[in-house]
């Protein structure tokens, strides 16, 4: 049974890294196997189990409101806030939803795509107050992007460091997150003039033991924000994401 129905995806940054695929358009936008990320995060999460969903957008806000508005969702509840900081780290982006979440909740991001099924087991393990679990990857030998990807140490069933940056780690961060709550008071705490990252409030429950482990084991995930990611995910996607709602769609045309 899982433990959220609700769903915050950051899609606030402006996404430099992929502005030659992009132009000026946001980044949650691009277009991959004929539907926007952002569709790709919102139809598989729901194919998970969620109903309601946050988006935080700031770059180009306008374009991704226009976007919901003329695409039909279903039955699928959709709040949008607008995080003017989205110059700033994810942290504050996350924060800029706090008042719309008051229970349980998938924290995603725009441009991770990732099998329904994964969503899916994630949302079934049991978080205790104040804890977050992240969705980690054992199979390191499979990333496109090792260097570019977010690291963590793990002892028994708890992550103990994280960042980009570590030289020691047993897996990978996947972008998935099951949150209560808390998570904003751990960012609060770490901020730093105003700014934060969620790898600074991720540390901070780290250090209280209230940061877990979930092994994603053979759930496939990828994180798409350079022009190098994108055509590899182009290159994978029929192999490796064959529960996306996206590759049913045209499998069923």
């Amino acid at each position: 049974m899982a433990n959220a129905k609700e769903c915050l995806i950051l899609a606030a940054g402006n996404g430099t890294r992929i502005a030659s695929l992009s132009g000026s358009a946001p980044k949650p936008l691009v277009p991959l196997f004929g539907a926007p990320l952002l569709e790709h995060i919102v139809l598989s999460s729901h194919a998970a189990g969620i109903e309601r969903f946050v988006i935080v957008v700031g770059y180009r806000a306008d374009a991704i409101r226009r976007w919901l508005a003329e695409r039909p969702l279903g039955d699928i509840s959709v709040s949008v806030v607008e995080n003017p900081d989205y110059h700033k780290a994810n942290g504050v982006s996350a924060l800029a939803a706090r008042r719309l979440l008051k229970n349980p909740f998938l924290l995603l991001m725009a441009d991770h795509i990732f099998e329904p099924k994964t969503a899916r087991a994630l949302l079934g393990q049991p978080i205790a107050e104040g804890e977050v679990i992240l969705g980690v990857d054992y199979n390191i030998d499979r990333i496109f992007d090792l260097e570019d990807a977010t690291k963590v140490q793990v002892q028994g069933k708890h992550i103990v460091a994280i960042g980009k940056d570590l030289v020691e780690f047993d897996a990978l961060d996947t972008g998935m997150f099951l949150c209560g709550p808390a998570l904003f008071e751990r960012l609060e705490s770490a901020k730093k003039d105003g700014n934060c990252s969620l790898s600074d409030g991720m540390r901070c429950l780290a250090q209280e033991r209230r940061l877990g482990a979930f092994d994603v084991r053979d759930g496939h995930w990828q994180d798409v924000d350079t022009p190098e990611a994108f055509a590899y995910t182009e290159r994978i996607f029929e192999r490796d994401f064959l529960e996306s709602p996206i590759l049913r769609r045209f499998v069923h045309v």
